[in-house]
C-alpha cells in the first residue's frame, strides 16, 4: 500500500436505540466489510459499563472477528491491563495467534481510574503504579516458555505458559511516561485520536530519543468519513456524532468518587472533524498522506462510526476502500 498499511477502528459504539447486542453484531459485520473492502486490519476497542464503546472484551469480539475473516488481521485497541491478569492476556493472546495463523495483534493501555478498578478488584494502586510491572509480566508471559513473578501486584511460582508464544504488544499512549515505558521495551506506541499530526510527530522523536534507531511498529488512530463533499461530510459528522458521543462519554465514573473532568463537546468535535480525513475523496486521501509525511507513520487505523448507524458505517467502509485505499496503494 505505498508503504502504508491502513485498518479499521472499532469503538462498538452505542447510538441511540441501538441495544448493545444489536451493536456488538453489526462490530462483526464491520470487520467483515473492512476486510472485503480491502483494509489491512481491524482493531476493537474496549469499555466498560458504559454506550460509548459496549465491547467489554476485546479479546473476545477480536475472536468472533477471526472466525469469521480469512485474511484480515485483527488487533485489540486496546485490552485494558490494569484490570486484566497479565498472564491471562498472555494464554488468550497465545491462542489466538495460533488458532488464526499469525492474524492477531495484541494492543494493550493502562486505562483510566474509572469505577472498572473498584468492581473487578484491581483498585487505584494497580493503576496509579501498577502497570509498568503488568507490561513486563505480559510480555515475560508472551516471550518466554515459562513465567513467574515477585512483585508488588504479582506474586506466583514458576509455570509453564501453555500454549506459549512470541508476540510483542503494542501499547496505547496516554502520556510520556508511557512513551519512554514503550520505548525502554521497544514497543509499538498505539497514538489515539486526540493528538494532532504535530503531537504525534513529537511523541515520536521523544521515542527515537529514548530508543534511537529502533524499527518499532507504531500506529495511529484518526477519525474517518468520507462523503460527496467536504462540507457535506462535515455537516453530517457534527449532526451525528454528539448522538452517541455526548451520552456515551458521560458514562465514564472515577473510581475515587471524584468528578470526571468533561471535555467541551462541540470543542471536541470541531478538532476530530478539522484535523482529521472528514471530507470527499480528495481530502481524505491528502489527509491520511500528509500525516504519514509529516509524522513519518506508515500505520493508520480509520475510526469508521463516527456517524454511530450501522448503515452509514458500512457505506463509509466500502467507499473508503473504493475511493480512497487504491489512491494511496498508487
Amino acid at each position: 500500500m505505498g508503504g502504508m498499511r491502513i485498518g479499521v477502528f472499532l469503538i462498538a459504539a452505542g447510538g441511540p436505540g441501538r441495544p448493545p447486542e444489536q451493536v456488538l453484531r453489526d462490530t462483526l459485520a464491520a470487520v467483515s466489510a473492512a476486510e472485503e473492502a480491502g483494509f489491512d486490519d481491524a482493531w476493537i476497542a474496549e469499555h466498560h459499563f458504559m454506550s460509548y464503546g459496549v465491547c467489554p472484551s476485546a479479546i473476545t469480539l477480536a475472536a468472533m472477528a477471526l472466525g469469521r475473516t480469512e485474511r484480515i488481521t485483527v488487533g485489540t485497541a486496546v485490552s485494558v491491563l490494569s484490570t486484566a491478569h497479565p498472564v491471562a492476556l498472555a494464554e488468550q493472546a497465545a491462542m489466538l495467534h495460533h488458532l488464526s495463523g499469525g492474524r492477531f495483534t495484541l494492543g494493550v493501555g493502562r486505562g483510566g481510574p474509572w469505577v472498572d478498578l473498584e468492581v473487578f478488584g484491581a483498585g487505584l494502586a494497580r493503576w496509579e503504579r501498577g502497570f509498568p510491572e503488568s507490561l513486563d509480566l505480559l510480555c515475560q508471559a508472551l516471550s518466554r516458555p515459562s513465567v513467574s513473578a515477585d512483585g508488588e501486584f504479582f506474586r506466583f511460582r514458576e509455570v509453564a505458559m501453555v500454549p506459549s508464544a512470541r508476540l510483542r504488544p503494542v501499547v496505547a499512549r496516554a502520556s510520556d511516561r508511557t512513551t519512554r515505558l514503550a520505548a525502554e521495551r521497544g514497543l509499538g506506541l498505539l497514538l489515539g485520536m486526540e493528538l494532532d499530526d504535530a503531537a504525534k510527530g513529537a511523541i515520536l522523536a521523544e521515542y527515537e530519543r529514548t530508543a534511537p534507531n529502533l524499527d518499532a511498529p507504531h500506529l495511529a488512530a484518526v477519525l474517518a468519513y468520507v462523503g460527496d463533499s467536504t462540507k457535506a461530510a462535515r455537516n453530517e459528522l457534527r449532526t451525528l456524532l454528539p448522538r452517541w458521543l455526548e451520552p456515551g462519554l458521560a458514562g465514564y465514573v472515577r473510581a475515587d468518587g471524584r468528578p470526571r473532568q468533561a471535555r467541551d463537546l462541540n470543542e471536541y468535535m470541531d478538532f476530530l472533524i478539522r484535523t482529521h480525513p472528514v471530507g470527499d475523496a480528495d481530502h481524505c486521501v491528502e489527509t491520511l498522506r500528509a500525516t504519514r509525511d509529516t509524522t513519518g507513520l506508515h500505520h493508520l487505523i480509520l475510526m469508521v462510526e463516527g456517524a454511530g448507524d450501522h448503515q452509514r458505517t458500512l457505506a463509509n467502509i466500502r467507499r473508503l476502500g473504493a475511493e480512497v485505499l487504491p489512491r494511496l496503494r498508487d
